[in-house]
C-alpha cells in the first residue's frame, strides 16, 4: 500500500475500537463531547444495525465505521450528506477494486458491485439546534457476505469486494482510503453546493432511465427512475405524471 492511501485527511479526528456493540451506537455516546468530525471505527460489532432499525451482519474483516460531523446548512441539509457519503465510498471502493470494477450507487443509501449490494449507509441526528450533529454510519462487506436466512425477502443479493474481485483490503486499511474520500466530497459540497454532489452522483447511479418500484409504506410504486431533485427525492415517472419519493425501499 502506498503512502498516498494511508494519509489521513487534516482536522478530522478519529477513535478506533477492538470491538463495540454499534459504531453508530457508540456515535451517540461519544457525540456531545465531540468538537470536531471525528471516524469512529471498529473492527468488531456485536450488534450492528441498518435502516429502520435492521440487523447488519458485520463479520470481522469487513467494515464497519460511524463519522460524527457537524453538518453545514444544519438540519435542512442533513439528509444531502447521504449522497456526499455515498460518492466517497464509491470512490474509495473503486480505488481498491481497480477501474474496471462495475460499482454504482443505488438510491439512496447502497452501493453496488456487479449488481450484488455490497456496502450500506446510514444517517442518523443527534441532538438539536446549535448542538446538532449527524452521524454517518457506513457498513463494507470487505471480506463476507451475509448468510442467505440472515436476508429479508426480497432484499438484494450481496457481494463482498474479495469474492467479486479478488482483491483484498482489511478494514485497518479502508479507512483512511474512505476518511480522504469524505472529506474531499464534503468540501466540494461547501464549496460548489449540492448541484456538484448531485451531478456527480447521478453520473454513478444505479439504473437511470429504467423501470424499478419504489415501496413507501404500504404502497407500491412503478415508474422510470428519471432523476433526484434538489433536495435528493427521486423523481419516478408514472403513466400518470412524476412523482418525487423522499424515502422508500427500491427494488430492481
Amino acid at each position: 500500500m502506498s503512502t498516498k492511501d494511508t494519509v489521513w485527511p487534516e482536522g478530522v479526528a478519529r477513535h478506533v475500537l477492538p470491538s463495540v456493540d454499534s459504531t453508530m451506537n457508540e456515535a451517540a455516546r461519544l457525540a456531545p463531547g465531540l468538537s470536531g468530525s471525528t471516524w469512529i471505527f471498529a473492527r468488531v460489532q456485536t450488534a450492528a444495525r441498518g435502516r429502520r432499525g435492521r440487523a447488519w451482519r458485520a463479520p470481522e474483516g469487513n467494515f464497519s465505521a460511524t463519522l460524527v460531523m457537524r453538518p453545514e446548512g444544519g438540519l435542512a441539509q442533513a439528509a444531502l450528506y447521504s449522497f456526499v457519503a455515498a460518492l466517497a465510498l464509491e470512490a474509495a471502493l473503486s480505488h481498491v477494486a481497480g477501474p474496471h470494477a462495475r460499482l454504482a450507487i443505488k438510491w439512496p443509501n447502497d452501493v453496488l458491485l456487479d449488481g450484488g449490494k455490497v456496502a450500506g449507509i446510514l444517517l442518523e441526528t443527534l441532538g438539536q439546534g446549535a448542538q446538532l450533529k449527524l452521524a454517518i454510519g457506513i457498513g463494507v462487506n470487505l471480506a463476507h457476505t451475509p448468510a442467505p436466512d440472515t436476508l429479508e425477502s426480497g432484499a438484494m443479493v450481496p457481494v463482498s469486494l474479495l469474492e467479486q474481485t479478488g482483491m483484498r483490503v482489511t478494514p485497518d486499511d479502508f479507512l483512511p482510503m474512505l476518511a480522504r474520500a469524505f472529506a474531499h466530497y464534503d468540501q466540494q459540497f461547501r464549496d460548489y453546493g449540492f448541484d456538484a454532489i448531485r451531478n456527480a452522483w447521478l453520473a454513478r447511479a444505479a439504473r437511470l432511465g429504467e423501470q424499478i418500484t419504489a415501496r413507501v409504506g404500504g404502497q407500491t410504486h412503478h415508474g422510470i427512475f428519471e432523476t433526484i431533485d434538489h433536495s435528493g427525492a427521486l423523481i419516478l415517472r408514472e403513466q400518470q405524471g412524476t412523482r418525487a419519493i423522499a424515502a422508500a425501499d427500491i427494488f430492481f
